[in-house]
């Protein structure tokens, strides 16, 4: 990412921040001396606030199959390589499959720990037109829904699961005609990033949705509900902490004490994506300083871009962190079979997006309305989200870096 782009990024951070004290004080006015009596009145008084925040709801909604179809097509199409990589590939995947299922597991975990969201006390939204028992599905429901009768409708309705699962087959089958394929990729590549800039320009609406929220949930529900979100913050990063342990650990079963090393290496790149919120902007530097460490320019090559579409440790974590407390928010009852379930769905929506700020709240977005958690849930966490945003995007560069570097060890190309 240029200067230019993190700068933008930056800028637009402090936007949302500026955005969400605005927001905080105007419902804290609000609140205090214009908010009717009457909880229908409230809502009428209120609908102007909310509805920035459900536009920019809409928008990205708007976004999430086409995104999850194309860049998952074209992050299983290239898979057709790993044959011709051989124990490289096979090696990167397995290390990128268990570092997401204990990235997603160890965020389910810690919020059903922590409960950050049980004293919220939020009413269903009355447009949810969803019970509060409405996320509990049993097993043979589950398995029909998974599979789609129609990828169309499966698109319009933005079923993201049944969009998942007919992404597989379309790139499995893609990556296997080679040459004749290879135009289909590049135009679903294109089109990717054609949408992915789209996420760009929607996510600069954010301080105007950040700003409506605020003051819907400030007016409301009074100061004390900034409590709840300073616990959230803080219960998030200790479960980033532990995430880090984690990480550091495995990597020190291979790497032993150069684990520490490596560290040091690439504190730069952690501090880049940091303070840009964003792990694809250490990308560039993380490279350099991945070959310096000793890791082989062409392991570097193939793992560490792989690892910015299917290895997001601190991103997938935050999914289930933050999918589990919108349910809590909302009362909705989630069993641990659920869960689970959710846990695999992200396991599969979350590849292939890439690291760009705020790119998790896509993927949570599609998971809430495939659980039938009310996607207005979402704007609880559109205020803090660049806070929470700048340590996954650190725990993202973490985690790709020590899959890096033990991938590297497993090929005897560590120097």
């Amino acid at each position: 990412m240029s200067t230019l782009a993190s700068r933008r990024n930056n800028r637009l951070t402090f936007i949302i921040l500026s955005a969400m004290i605005a927001g905080i004080i105007t419902g804290f006015i609000i609140n205090k001396y214009f908010l009717p009596l009457n909880v229908k009145e409230q809502d009428n008084f209120l609908e102007p606030f909310t509805l920035l925040a459900d536009v920019f709801l809409r928008l990205i909604k708007m976004i999430v199959a086409p995104l999850v179809f194309t860049t998952l097509v074209v992050g299983v199409a290239k898979q057709g390589t790993l044959k011709a990589v051989g124990r490289v590939g096979g090696k990167t995947m397995l290390w990128f499959i268990c570092g997401s299922f204990t990235s997603l597991f160890l965020g389910m975990i810690m919020v059903n720990f922590f409960q950050p969201g049980t004293a919220m006390h939020l009413p269903i939204p009355a447009l949810a037109n969803i019970p509060v028992n409405g996320a509990n599905l049993n097993l043979k429901d589950f398995i029909y829904h998974i599979f789609p009768s129609s990828i169309f409708d499966a698109l319009a309705k933005n079923e993201i699961l049944q969009v998942v699962v007919f992404s597989i087959f379309f790139g499995i089958a893609l990556g296997s005609m080679r040459k004749k394929g290879e135009i289909v990729i590049h135009a679903l590549d294109a089109i990717a990033n054609v949408i992915l800039k789209m996420t760009r320009y929607i996510m600069n609406f954010a301080p105007v949705a950040v700003f409506g929220a605020m003051t819907a949930v400030i007016a409301k529900q009074g100061l004390g509900i900034l409590l709840i979100y300073s616990k959230f913050i803080g219960e998030f990063y200790v479960g980033l902490i532990v995430l880090f342990l984690v990480l550091v650990f495995a990597g020190y079963l291979f790497l032993q004490k150069r684990v520490l090393i490596l560290l040091e290496r690439i504190k730069e790149p952690v501090l880049i994506a940091f303070s840009t919120n964003s792990s694809e902007a250490a990308f560039p530097k993380l490279m350099l300083e991945l070959q310096r460490f000793g890791c082989d320019k062409k392991i570097v090559g193939f793992v560490l871009p792989l690892g910015y579409s299917f290895n997001l440790d601190g991103s997938m974590m935050y999914m289930t962190f933050a999918s589990i407390f919108i349910a809590q928010s909302y009362g909705i009852h989630l069993d641990w079979g659920t869960q689970i379930s959710m846990l695999f769905v992200l396991m599969l929506t979350s590849k292939g997006i890439a690291g760009v700020p705020r790119a998790s709240l896509v993927v949570i977005a599609g998971t809430l309305a495939t659980f039938k958690i009310p996607e207005a849930g979402l704007a609880l966490l559109l205020g803090i989200d660049p806070v929470l945003d700048m340590g996954r995007a650190a725990m993202n560069v973490v985690g790709n870096s020590v899959a890096t570097a033990v991938v590297s060890k497993l090929e005897n190309q560590l120097k």
